[in-house]
């Protein structure tokens, strides 16, 4: 799958006409119900398992509000598809949309996801550099998981201020992080989704719901429990033998950089008590030497990773505690019925 920064400068270019303010955030996403079904559709064609479908999402800027009128999906192709031109298919895409007067403009991108593994860094750099181009675009994250098992998953995300300044200024370090005071929690900022269909689509919905089965909607009842929490923790027991792995990195950072400021110290303490010594027999002092040179600091760690395993093990948390509070409430639920019988 290539990268999404591909799609900027088609996306900036696609941006001037919205009828929108563009100083104005975004509070809300309004996605047409073609929208959902396209993206879902997307998935069961060409998704299979972890493999994870993208798209390019169209539509336009209304006060505070991002209407997503359209999206097209980004075509499969293997490395070995040299003559494929992702800048010139979505170029030739949007063309085609606006010779059928169709809203045409980048608002953003879609992505699936498996099990909720979505916070990662292809996913940061491509939406800072998306938001960087539209300062409205989101990125939709769709949950087939989920979706199966009878609710839709689709959430809209976007990156906080503080997390585009510190990926503008490319400071990962742990002083930059701690400078900016950002934790996980301050990176993704998440924004409220509605589904708009039309009064027909409506009509036509509450049809096939009248016309569903009562064995259907009994399912949702249903007390046997999937695989989904047994995944959902072993991708979680994952990411937590990552961070391990990333704190080693960080206390043997630590420690190199203890044992040189206690050399540095000890190097200097050394001198002194020579030009002392020098002084008092009469001879000049030692000239002066650029410790920096001497003394080159270890190299520290970027954090960013950091932040990024810690943001993916909070939202395998949210996960496994949403799922766990189904169930319980299923039990509790059956415990009360089988009391009354």
């Amino acid at each position: 799958m290539a990268s999404r920064k591909d799609s900027v400068s088609v996306a900036g270019a696609g941006m001037t006409s919205t009828g929108g303010t563009l100083d104005s955030p975004v509070k809300q996403v309004q996605i047409d119900g073609l929208v959902v079904l396209k993206i879902i559709k997307h998935y069961q064609e060409e998704g299979q398992g972890s493999e994870v479908v993208q798209g390019v999402l169209l539509g336009l800027v209304v006060d505070d509000r991002l209407e997503i009128t359209n999206c097209f999906p980004f075509p499969q192709h293997t490395e070995d598809d040299a003559d494929f031109d992702e800048v010139q298919y979505q170029m030739e895409m949007m063309r085609s949309l606006r010779h059928v007067n169709i809203d045409h403009l980048h608002v953003g991108w879609y992505q699936s996801t498996f099990y909720g593994s979505f916070v990662s860094r292809a996913l940061l750099d491509s939406q800072f550099s998306y938001q960087h181009a539209i300062e409205e675009s989101v990125v939709l994250i769709y949950d087939p998981i989920k979706t199966a098992q009878g609710s839709l998953s689709l959430k809209a995300y976007r990156l906080t201020p503080k997390l585009m300044e510190i990926c503008k200024e490319k400071d990962f370090t742990p002083e930059g992080l701690k400078k900016a005071n950002i934790g996980f929690e301050h990176m993704f900022e998440e924004v409220p989704i509605v589904i708009k269909n039309s009064h027909l689509i409506n009509v036509l919905m509450w049809e096939l719901e009248d016309k569903s089965t009562v064995a259907d909607k009994h399912e949702l009842l249903s007390l046997s429990s999937s695989n989904h929490l047994e995944k959902s923790l072993q991708l979680l027991m994952d990411r937590v033998d990552d961070m391990s792995q990333e704190i080693v990195k960080y206390n043997t950072y630590s420690r190199n950089l203890s044992k040189q400021q206690q050399q540095k110290h000890q190097y200097l303490q050394r001198r002194q008590q020579e030009n002392v010594q020098r002084q008092s027999r009469g001879e000049p002092p030692l000239p002066e030497e650029d410790i920096t040179k001497m003394f080159k600091p270890p190299q520290a760690p970027p954090r960013m990773d950091t932040l990024l395993i810690a943001g993916q093990i909070n939202n395998y948390c949210q996960n496994v505690k949403e799922f766990t509070s189904q169930n319980l409430g299923k039990l509790f639920m059956a415990e009360a019925l089988q009391g009354q019988n």
